[in-house]
């Protein structure tokens, strides 16, 4: 083993986990070296993105997010994300059909898992499981806007893959498992040929 733990401390154990290892690693030369991390255990979790080839449109959700809103001051905290939720219980694909009838209304049937990534490894252990489903206005069996005794308050938003992309690249879509999820739209579900060119942010603000 290349780790030897020497001690955990609890931080805080109210919303999720919050804890702080002092450990021995050893490091590539085999010398050991003592250091110290905090950890973030609030489960994993699974996003989704809904898409509709033939409109050539994708869902959204925009809520409000405080970390954001605190970060410096100088974000309103308002986020066009994917839906997502945290596991708890039940299975990914489980949990995201739940959790995007909840967010948005749709109601999907198969939902394809596309990959998996740690989102903040640095100090979050959460996996997020990433998943694609098609969508029709058939599907849509109620508002959404998710559940109010969790303080969720959130607008369903419809985009254009090109628009969304192009929001991407200009930064008005900033939540990292959406971008990812309309990069793999971009490359694997819409044709590259009809997807526009998607200009960076520096040729945005050139403009």
């Amino acid at each position: 083993m290349d780790i030897r733990i020497r001690e955990v401390t609890t931080l805080s154990d109210d919303w999720y986990l919050l804890k702080k290892t002092t450990f021995d690693y050893r490091r590539r030369d085999g010398t050991w070296q003592t250091v110290s991390r905090e950890t973030y255990d609030r489960g994993h979790g699974a996003t989704i993105l809904l898409y509709n080839l033939a409109r050539r449109t994708v869902i959204l959700v925009r809520q409000f997010r405080f970390p954001a809103w605190r970060y410096g001051g100088t974000h309103d905290g308002f986020l066009l994300e994917a839906p997502a939720g945290l596991l708890d219980a039940a299975t990914p694909e489980e949990r995201i059909r739940a959790e995007v009838e909840e967010e948005t209304g749709y109601r999907v049937g198969e939902v394809r898992r596309v990959f998996e990534a740690f989102m903040s490894p640095g100090s979050v252990t959460e996996r997020l499981h990433f998943f694609v489903a098609e969508y029709g206005a058939d599907k849509r069996i109620g508002q959404g806007g998710g559940v109010v005794e969790e303080g969720e308050d959130i607008e369903v938003v419809e985009l254009d893959i090109d628009a969304a992309l192009a929001m991407a690249a200009g930064g008005a879509i900033e939540d990292g498992k959406t971008i990812m999820l309309l990069q793999y739209a971009a490359l694997h579900l819409f044709s590259r040929g009809d997807v526009g060119a998607v200009k960076t942010r520096d040729a945005l603000e050139s403009e």
